[in-house]
């Protein structure tokens, strides 16, 4: 995350930032389990295969859903070339607005896949070489690369290294504060905000070169 340009990390923080409100909605629906966190699901659904064998199904079912959104997500930014980060947004976007209009009507548990399909999906805004060079619904690895930044840093390496990692930490439990702050008050319903949010991303990204040009050269 290092290499890209300052504006593009920003793109990546405030990202993040709507993974965690959508995360932390998707948790205060269904406890104890997660829209984007897949490890969490993964280690849900382990106990529950132990313990509650009838729940292997939630857990189970929004992994299938998060792996689904990564696949299509990824097909689809391959099919748009340069134009995959505002493709991908685009697509993000869509499968919010439908979480949101499903929460009136279908059962939670629909509405929260859907909403793990999007999260699957938003991890492809960012690629290089083939893989994932950004994640922006997990920050497992992005704290490791903090601490490992941190220690460079003690070693005589760029002193400010570990600030990108920190932001990226930073925002998605943010998101995830202002999801549990609005949530007794707004539900569900705050996903249209986010969904308008990444439309209104996806049209910025398609009329700039905010990640487009960065990534041409990353390659």
């Amino acid at each position: 995350m290092t290499l890209y340009e300052r504006r593009t990390q920003l793109l990546a923080w405030l990202l993040a930032a709507v993974a965690g409100y959508v995360d932390g909605s998707g948790f205060m629906v269904i406890g104890g389990y997660f829209v984007s966190f897949m490890s969490g699901n993964s280690t849900r659904l382990a106990v529950d295969f132990v313990q509650k064998p009838s729940l292997v199904g939630i857990g189970g079912g929004l992994i299938c859903s998060f792996l689904l959104g990564v696949i299509s997500g990824a097909l689809l930014g391959h099919a748009a070339g340069e134009r995959r980060p505002p493709a991908v947004l685009a697509y993000t976007a869509l499968l919010l607005a439908v979480a949101a209009a499903s929460s009136h009507s279908a059962s939670p548990l629909l509405t929260t896949v859907v909403m793990a399909c999007a999260m699957g999906a938003l991890n492809n805004v960012f690629e290089r070489n083939g893989e994932v060079s950004i994640a922006l619904t997990y920050v497992t690895g992005s704290l490791v690369k903090l601490g490992q930044q941190i220690a460079t840093a003690c070693l005589g390496g760029p002193p400010f290294g570990w600030v990108s990692y920190l932001g990226l930490w930073f925002s998605l439990v943010t998101g995830v504060a202002i999801a549990a702050a609005t949530f007794p008050t707004v539900g569900l319903t705050g996903l249209w905000g986010m969904s308008a949010l990444l439309a209104g991303l996806a049209v910025l990204t398609w009329f700039t070169d905010t990640v487009r040009g960065v990534e041409r050269h990353l390659t």
